[in-house]
């Protein structure tokens, strides 16, 4: 649910028999009885896959209106990263605390990607047992093991020319870790019981929570298989550290429960906005859109009161620390450069606006991970002016 929510109402999951390998195929689920629409919903299926077969261009616009929600600069800037490395086959490794949105951003992976006419299948692999991971990771055939009445395909063939997500890649028993390591290198898979391999053509991209470097080190994940994964690196912040989402992300989940509850139009007092941003958040966007939902539903008029917000204790640690008006935040950040541009002013009489210039192109350009359309985008002005720029003050080379 969530974000997930803004995704098109023609997704569906077909499944047929049980017993049997399942099939899906995209389409309209009324033009075929048998097929469940997943109507914007998260659908899980028995054995914990999730399946997803987009309509692509609708879910390409629904993608880029759902970005258009983050306001903060940290967002927009890993949202332009995204746009560039999306069309590419490489693996991708997600950083990010719970709640943060891991599975969103894979979903804007695969959206923007060649492959989204493809299946997107989403995989927890802490739902499952060490002894039953390796079946649903791979597939089984008929009496591979004590229970295997039929064949079954694994979550790779289930994604075969489109995307595997797997969330909680940290939680992969060392034993699956090997066999993963060989499908990534061999492109293909050997189910349990069988002798010959079934080609893939499958994008991964994983997630975590746990900063798997420190897992390596304690033994708990192969090196190897990092690095295989490890392509495209996106981490996702906390929500406490890009305070420009809270507002927008809460709006948009009034907007979005609002209408599933048949109100009409709901704003946000003045006094809930200031409590939103004091608000911590250990949840994350998870717990922002649970707190946005229980509001509506206690709601007694047309405007949310602080009230009825139910904020969890282990978020209201910063309700002791000054908190700035509505809007604020940015003011004071200008308010601090404004002093330290005075000291600038009182130390240096030459060439001023030219130090002050390298300096917030420097700075532009390192936070963007040394990337020129990023560090544009995130000025405001076009690439060429800022790649003359840099050229300028020494910053890269003018082969670059």
């Amino acid at each position: 649910m969530g974000l997930e929510a803004t995704l098109p109402e023609a997704d569906f999951l077909l499944v047929k028999d049980p017993t049997t390998p399942y099939s899906a195929h995209s389409g309209h689920a009324s033009d075929h009885p048998e097929f469940v629409p997943l109507a914007g919903e998260r659908i899980d299926t028995t054995d914990g896959r999730l399946l997803t077969l987009p309509n692509p261009e609708v879910l390409t616009k629904s993608i880029r209106a759902t970005a258009q929600v983050f306001e903060d600069p940290r967002s927009k800037a890993l949202l332009a990263r995204i746009e560039l490395v999306a069309p590419s086959e490489a693996n991708v490794l997600i950083i990010g605390d719970t709640g943060t949105g891991k599975e969103l951003i894979a979903r804007h992976v695969h959206g923007l990607s060649a492959r989204r006419n493809g299946p997107f299948v989403a995989v927890n692999c802490g739902a499952f047992s060490e002894t039953l991971v390796e079946s649903e990771l791979f597939g089984h055939e008929k009496g591979a093991f004590t229970g295997a009445f039929s064949s079954k395909a694994g979550w790779f063939e289930a994604a075969n020319e489109g995307t595997l997500f797997l969330d909680e890649i940290g939680d992969l028993p060392l034993s699956i870790q090997v066999k993963l390591l060989r499908v990534l290198q061999e492109r293909e898979v050997v189910r349990l019981g069988a002798r010959r391999p079934v080609p893939i053509n499958v994008r991964l991209i994983a997630a975590t929570n746990v900063r798997l470097e420190e897992a390596v080190k304690a033994g708990h994940f192969r090196e190897d298989l990092f690095y295989r994964l490890r392509v495209v690196h996106l981490e996702l912040l906390p929500l406490r550290e890009r305070p420009g989402d809270i507002m927008p992300l809460a709006r948009h989940f009034v907007s979005q429960y609002r209408r599933r509850l048949g109100y009409g139009e709901i704003g946000i007092h003045p006094d809930t906005e200031q409590k939103l941003r004091q608000h911590s958040w250990p949840g994350n966007i998870r717990e922002l859109e649970n707190v946005i939902h229980h509001a509506l539903l206690i709601a007694r008029n047309a405007l949310l009161r602080p009230e009825d917000l139910y904020l969890s204790s282990l978020g209201l640690e910063r309700e002791a620390e000054p908190e700035a008006a509505p809007g604020n935040s940015q003011d004071e950040a200008l308010g601090q450069l404004e002093k330290a541009l005075v000291g600038l002013f009182e130390a240096c009489h030459e060439d001023i606006f030219d130090k002050i210039e390298e300096v917030v192109m420097r700075t532009a350009y390192h936070y963007c991970h040394c990337n020129q359309v990023q560090a544009a985008r995130l000025l405001g002005v076009s690439r060429n002016v800022i790649r003359a720029r840099l050229i300028k003050i020494g910053a890269i080379s003018a082969l670059k």
